[in-house]
C-alpha cells in the first residue's frame, strides 16, 4: 500500500483514489478563474469541495494557463494565504483536509506552510526556485514534482501548436527520465522519498496524441517507484478527443471523468479535479469494480 508523507506529521493513504480539489484564487486561471471573490468565498467552496469527497485542497494564486503572465510572490502571498489560514482557523469539514500551495516560488510555498499547508505542488519541480527543494527537505511537506516543457507564458494549448512538440525517444520516456532526476534531486536536497509524488504535466508541453500516449503509459512513471498524479481536469485536449473540436472548459465534464478513470486503471492514485463530486463518484464506482480482483 502507497502512502504519501505530508507536512505536519500526516500520512495519507493511497490506497483508494484520492482527489485534489482545484482552488485557484486567480483572475485568470482556464476554467475558474475570478470565481471567488474573497477568502470566504473560497474557503466556503474548500467546505464544499471537502463535503464532495476532496481530501486535498490545492491553492493557487498564480495561473499556469498557457499565456499565463508571472504573478510576483507578494501578490500570490496575498491571494493564497488568507485563504488557507481561513481554511485552517475554520470548524467545516475542509479544515481537516490536508491544504496544497500550488506556486513555483519559495517565498509563497513558505508562507503558505506557516499558514497552515501541508503539501508544494511545484509545476517547474524546484527548477525555477533553487530555494524550493531545501525548504521542502527543512519543512518535511508533501512534495508534488511535475514535468513541464517551458515557462506558461510561452506554452500553448495542446490543440492549438504550430510547431508539434518533439521528444526524442519518445514523450514517455522523456517524463519518466525528467521527473525521476528531479526526483533524485529533491532526494539529494533532503527531501524524504515518501515525501514525493510525481506528475506528468498531463498539457504541459505536450500535443493532443502525447497527452493520450502519457496516460497509456502510467505505468513507466509508477515504476520509479513514487505515488503519480492524474492532473487533465478540463484541458483542451480532453475537449478534442472527447468532443473531436475546439470546445471550452465547461463542456468537457464527460470527457474528463472517462480519462480520469482510464488514468486510474493505469496507475494514478491522486487526481487534481474541478469537479469533485462527480469524480468521487466515478472515481469510485471504477475502484469498487477493481477491487473486487
Amino acid at each position: 500500500m502507497q502512502e504519501w508523507r505530508i507536512a505536519n506529521a500526516r500520512v495519507l493513504s493511497l490506497d483508494h483514489p484520492v482527489i485534489m480539489a482545484i482552488l485557484n484564487v486567480t483572475p485568470d486561471s482556464f476554467a475558474d478563474g475570478g470565481r471567488f471573490a474573497t477568502p470566504r468565498h473560497a474557503a466556503e467552496a474548500a467546505d464544499h469541495a471537502a463535503e464532495a469527497g476532496a481530501e486535498i485542497i490545492d491553492i493557487g494564486g498564480e495561473s499556469t494557463r498557457p499565456g499565463a503572465a508571472r504573478v510576483d510572490d507578494d501578490e500570490q502571498i496575498r491571494r493564497v494565504v488568507p485563504v488557507i489560514a481561513m481554511i485552517r482557523a475554520g470548524v467545516g469539514p475542509a479544515s481537516a483536509c490536508a491544504i496544497s500551495v500550488d506556486t513555483t516560488s519559495a517565498i509563497v510555498a513558505r508562507a503558505a506552510l506557516d499558514a497552515g499547508a501541508d503539501i508544494v505542488n511545484d509545476t517547474s519541480a524546484g527548477r525555477d526556485d533553487p530555494a524550493m527543494l531545501a525548504l521542502c527537505a527543512r519543512r518535511q511537506c508533501g512534495l508534488v514534482l511535475m514535468h513541464r516543457a517551458t515557462f506558461p507564458a510561452q506554452d500553448r494549448y495542446s490543440d492549438r501548436y504550430a510547431r508539434e512538440p518533439v521528444y526524442e525517444g519518445g514523450v514517455i520516456a522523456h517524463v519518466a527520465a525528467y521527473l525521476k532526476e528531479r526526483a533524485s534531486a529533491a532526494i539529494a536536497a533532503g527531501v524524504d522519498p515518501g515525501a514525493i509524488v510525481l506528475d506528468p504535466g498531463l498539457g504541459f508541453g505536450k500535443n493532443v496524441s502525447q497527452n493520450m500516449d502519457l496516460i497509456a503509459g502510467t505505468a513507466s512513471l509508477c515504476a520509479l517507484g513514487y505515488p503519480v498524479v492524474s492532473a487533465l481536469s478540463r484541458k483542451s485536449f480532453v475537449g478534442r478527443v472527447a468532443l473531436g473540436r475546439d470546445s471550452q472548459p465547461h463542456e468537457r465534464l464527460a470527457g474528463t471523468l472517462a480519462l480520469s478513470v482510464e488514468h486510474l486503471r493505469a496507475g494514478a492514485r491522486l487526481f487534481r479535479v474541478h469537479d469533485v463530486a462527480e469524480h468521487a463518484q466515478a472515481l469510485g464506482a471504477a475502484w469498487a469494480l477493481r477491487s473486487r480482483d
